[in-house]
């Protein structure tokens, strides 16, 4: 039992950080708006002149293309959508963490995805390298809390007590 509490503890994490991520891809410009005024002011002595540079740049990027094409940001919605779907997934081995491993699995294998994505696609848009770290680093701390719930559900199976999967 103790080991279903602790991949439902790991298996909560990841669908907060899902649910999270979501919520925040749709309020895009006024968010970057924020980090530009808080980078320009009171933390522009400490923060290295690229992050400051890169992020106005973004900011006013999608300023202008939000004011010019505001339906560009409808794939933004549907971006920060389809976290929200991910999330709703990972219900289904909240519930039942033994027979849906396989929503786990999948995850893994997204969260490692995001490695080549950024190492391929950030090059070909100009994403400057520092990004495209951050970009990986969602993969890699995303990954964490998934083989913490993968491992706790080995040692449910592994238990003379666990009742087999469907498979």
């Amino acid at each position: 039992m103790r080991d279903i509490r602790t991949a439902r503890f790991w298996l909560v994490l990841f669908i907060a950080g899902l649910v999270v991520s979501g919520l925040t891809a749709f309020p895009l410009e006024t968010e970057l708006r924020l980090a530009s005024r808080l980078l320009d002011g009171w933390l522009g002595t400490v923060t290295p002149d690229g992050v400051v540079l890169w992020v106005d740049r973004v900011h006013a990027g999608l300023r202008e293309t939000n004011d010019r094409y505001p339906f560009i940001a409808y794939g933004t919605d549907w971006l920060a959508f389809a976290h929200l779907v991910i999330a709703v997934a990972f219900w289904g081995p909240l519930r039942d963490p033994v027979r849906n491993i396989w929503v786990i699995h999948f995850g893994v294998i997204a969260c490692l995805a995001i490695v080549p994505l950024a190492l391929i696609a950030g090059p070909l848009r100009g994403i400057p390298w520092e990004w495209r770290l951050i970009d990986i680093s969602f993969g890699v701390v995303g990954v964490i809390p998934l083989l913490l719930a993968l491992r706790a559900i080995h040692r449910v199976e592994a238990s003379p007590r666990a009742v087999p999967a469907e498979r």
